[in-house]
This record gives C-alpha cells, sequence and structure tokens, in this order.
C-alpha cells in the first residue's frame, strides 16, 4: 500500500512537471506598435520590421537598403498635432540597451524625446512624415519603419 501511494506521488509530481518544462518561449524579434490609447486598436500604427541583426534562439537577419523607400510605401496612418503615443511590442523576452524615435520630413530627420514608459509626442508641425524606430537589446538590434500624416 506504501509502495502504490509513494508511486502514485511520484508519477503526479512528474506529470506536474512535464507541463512546466514543455512551455514554448518565443525570442524571435518583437513586432512593433504605436499606440495612442490601448484600448482603441484603429489608431494604432504598425510599423514594418526594415533591418534585423538578431541572435536568440536561432539568427535572424533582413537587411532593407533604403528605409526611408520602405517606411513611404507603409499604410499611412492621420495622427494629430503633438499627440502622445507608446511604443508596444508583442513580446520582450530581451532587455532593452537603448531605443530611439525619429521621424523623417523629406531629408530633416528630427530625434524624439522617450519617456521611461516608452511615451513620446509626434511633432506639431502639420505634414507628412516618416517614421524610424532603432532598437538595441541584449538580443541584438532592429529597426522599424512607418508613415503618418499630422494633421
Amino acid at each position: 500500500m506504501k509502495g502504490s501511494l509513494k508511486l502514485f506521488i511520484g508519477l503526479l509530481f512528474a506529470f506536474s512537471l512535464t507541463g512546466c518544462l514543455g512551455e514554448d518561449y518565443d525570442f524571435t524579434p518583437p513586432s512593433v506598435t504605436l499606440a495612442t490609447n490601448p484600448i482603441d486598436s484603429e489608431s494604432d500604427i504598425k510599423l514594418k520590421a526594415a533591418n534585423i541583426d538578431w541572435l536568440s534562439d536561432k539568427e535572424y537577419k533582413k537587411e532593407t537598403k533604403d528605409i526611408l523607400a520602405l517606411a513611404s510605401k507603409q499604410k499611412q496612418i492621420s495622427v494629430n498635432a503633438g499627440q502622445q503615443d507608446s511604443i508596444v511590442f508583442d513580446s520582450q523576452d530581451f532587455k532593452i540597451v537603448e531605443m530611439s524615435i525619429w521621424v523623417w520630413q523629406q531629408d530633416e530627420k528630427v530625434k524624439l524625446e522617450l519617456d521611461k514608459n516608452r511615451n513620446f509626442n509626434f511633432p506639431k508641425e502639420k505634414g507628412e512624415y516618416l517614421i524610424e524606430l532603432d532598437l538595441l537589446t541584449n538580443n541584438g538590434s532592429a529597426e522599424y519603419v512607418g508613415n503618418v500624416v499630422i494633421k
């Protein structure tokens, strides 16, 4: 009786551990979204990966020669002048070393200030802009682009 109870407890313990060990983690480069309001996803701006040099469970590489041409091909999203947005990752199994966000208007590149919560404000000057997000992490680097019009 004692032997079968020990066997039962041992099997129960072993099966409970297999659930923990069988988890599947995603270590791919993240998808990036600029979100005004986490509840309203219609106004989100999904950025397109332009350049990736990422090493985790396997190596991910992508190279885009002309990131501004790629950005201009993205769906243009309207935002308000001075609007605050947040940078949102679909997953974050990495440590951010450095992150910068820029807007391009023709040949002029302007860095936007990021706060500790990844919030930033779009420029107050109206017009068409291309967005560039540079991400440096402990797993590598990634660059993302998008297209907005400020009204």
